[in-house]
């Protein structure tokens, strides 16, 4: 702040100006000042107020004294919420220190480095502890199961959470605080402190519906649950992208085609657009036409009179087509679909009707159709594997789902996503991943996708033996770390064997030659910069970083 925007001003107690500096100097500004201080009344403590003059706002600080009071101005180009308040209410800094010292909201505030720096007096009782003593720790050693440090890490808040601490149950905010930048500098926990009968009363009363809720799940059958948009794990430009997509097309009754790598989560991806469209109330059925064969798929689609096949129910059974009536049909990895059953599945799509299998009667069904699939259609369309007028009638709306190596940012809120309802899934002691394990995570591949993610972190959180999981608790397989490299390179490139055996050798050789001279042209493209010579060429940074040992790129790494 320059000299033009701060000022020192000493008035003595007849309010006679004994010193000025700076922007305090300017005799208008000091008799706007003199002007507040006689609306004001004497003031005994320190205290800030704002003024005007000339038009221009103003602040300052008041440092009273017997003989004199000192005044510190200053001008702010932006305003800043905190110093509004400050300045504007006369009781502030009362306002300040009851949220630091009520006794039924005790806070604890930790530092970027997860380390205490300050704990309401009532929360100091409550351990046993005195600041003195805990400030500088980290309060993993001070707090049990805190997972303050995790919420400083992901920057995710945590509200409503319960916590349990020395036997007792309590219900706890935790939230992440950001400089003005957006910087992470800290974390705030809070928690609600009543008399210790009303903490009784509520530890009894949550560990009650445990066990009521416990009873239930165990003698109820489950019902069909439809997670929303809620449960597409993700903030980044792809996932913010997929879920405005989602929203617009979930509003119109039209067919929605899901294309994507097997694991990217379109089951996920149809249950937001059921939940989201006018037919939610109603049912929505699944079906995978992968796993079923292909003499059981149309009996599954359109149901089937009763003895119309060996095994089959004496009254007959509806179908999927029936069941879906007035709801929604998921027909997953309807790439798979034989062709015949494609030809009466077009017949349906067109005018919603069809007959069970065996019977005579024409039946109809007004559902809307979502289907997906992991395969080329392209590919299958110019094969006759896939009919070209099916492929029309389904996709209507295609929504293509991004692989996780599109979306690493991703990755640490779904890490923590999944580590953190698998242990309480499974009433599993706290765990945490180490501050080394999500750079390591997203430095992978996933050829498998979300799903393998959530099942490389469950099992780490299974077989790992300490709180905090580490990289070597990860048993990732081989091709996770290291993707296949797959660029196209001309057939010039693969020059011919001399002898049968040694041509597996040159292929390798030409392979490994077009890939090292792709790399070199990326390095020289961005100028070393490897981050994006991987983003550039498909692969992850570990895989480049393995190839560049072998390479002499001559180039400085940016």
């Amino acid at each position: 702040m320059s000299q033009q925007q701060r000022g020192i001003l000493v008035l003595n107690a007849e309010n006679e100006v004994v010193f000025a500096a700076g922007l305090a100097s300017d005799e208008t500004l000091q008799a706007e000042l003199k002007r507040c201080l006689a609306s004001r009344g004497n003031q005994e403590q320190t205290s800030m107020f704002s003024l005007i003059s000339q038009g221009q706002p103003y602040n300052a600080a008041m440092f009273p004294s017997s003989s004199a009071n000192c005044f510190v101005i200053f001008r702010q180009d932006q305003a800043d919420p905190l110093f509004e308040f400050v300045s504007t209410v006369d009781f502030a800094a009362d306002i300040l220190r009851y949220f630091i010292t009520n006794p039924y909201e005790a806070i604890t505030v930790v530092d970027d480095q997860a380390r205490v720096r300050y704990m309401s007096p009532v929360h100091q009782r409550f351990f046993g502890v005195a600041l003195e003593s805990i400030a500088g720790r980290p309060v993993k050693e001070v707090i049990e199961n805190t997972r303050l440090d995790v919420v400083l890490r992901t920057g995710v808040p945590e509200i409503g959470h319960v916590q349990k601490v020395q036997g007792t149950t309590r219900i706890v905010n935790r939230s992440p605080i950001f400089d003005t930048q957006g910087k992470a500098v800290g974390a705030i926990g809070q928690i609600m402190f009543k008399s210790p009968a009303a903490l009784q009363m509520l530890n009894s009363e949550i560990s009650r519906l445990r066990m009521e809720i416990g009873f239930y799940e165990r003698k109820m059958p489950r019902t069909q649950d439809f997670p929303g948009l809620d449960a597409i794990i993700g903030n980044s430009d792809a996932i913010i992208r997929l879920k405005e997509q989602i929203v617009k097309v979930a509003a119109l009754d039209v067919p929605v085609l899901l294309v994507g790598e097997s694991g990217v989560g379109k089951d996920l991806v149809a249950n937001a657009i059921h939940a989201a469209s006018p037919r939610a109330g109603k049912p929505l059925v699944l079906i995978n036409a992968a796993a079923l064969p292909t003499s059981l798929v149309e009996a599954e689609l359109f149901g089937y009179e009763g003895g119309s096949f060996t095994g089959a129910e004496r009254k007959g059974r509806s179908g999927k087509f029936e069941q879906a009536d007035q709801g929604t049909l998921f027909l997953d990895e309807i790439g798979d679909m034989p062709l015949e059953i494609q030809v009466k599945l077009l017949r349906t799509l067109q005018d919603g009707t069809f007959q069970r299998v065996g019977g005579s009667q024409e039946k109809r069904s007004d559902f809307r159709l979502i289907s997906a699939s992991n395969r080329d259609f392209k590919e299958m369309l110019a094969t006759g594997e896939f009919r070209l007028d099916l492929f029309y009638r389904i996709s209507s709306v295609t929504l293509r789902l991004p692989s996780l190596r599109e979306r690493l940012d991703d990755v640490p809120l779904l890490a923590e996503t999944f580590l953190r309802n698998f242990i309480a899934r499974h009433n599993m002691p706290e765990k945490q991943l180490s501050p080394d394990v999500v750079p390591y995570l997203q430095s992978l591949s996933w050829p498998g996708n979300v799903r393998q993610l959530q099942h490389a972190v469950e099992r780490a959180a299974i077989f790992s033996e300490a709180g905090d999981i580490a990289i070597k608790d990860f048993d990732i397989p081989l091709e996770a770390t290291d993707p296949s490299f797959e660029m196209s390179f001309s057939q010039a490139a693969l020059q011919p064997a001399a002898m049968p055996g040694a041509r597996q050798q040159d292929v390798r050789a030409a392979k490994s030659r077009v890939e090292n001279e792709l790399i070199m042209d990326a390095m020289q493209k961005y100028k070393g910069n490897k981050k994006k010579v991987a983003e550039h060429l498909g692969i992850s940074r570990s895989y480049l970083y393995k190839k560049l040992a072998s390479i002499d790129t001559g180039l400085t790494d940016i």
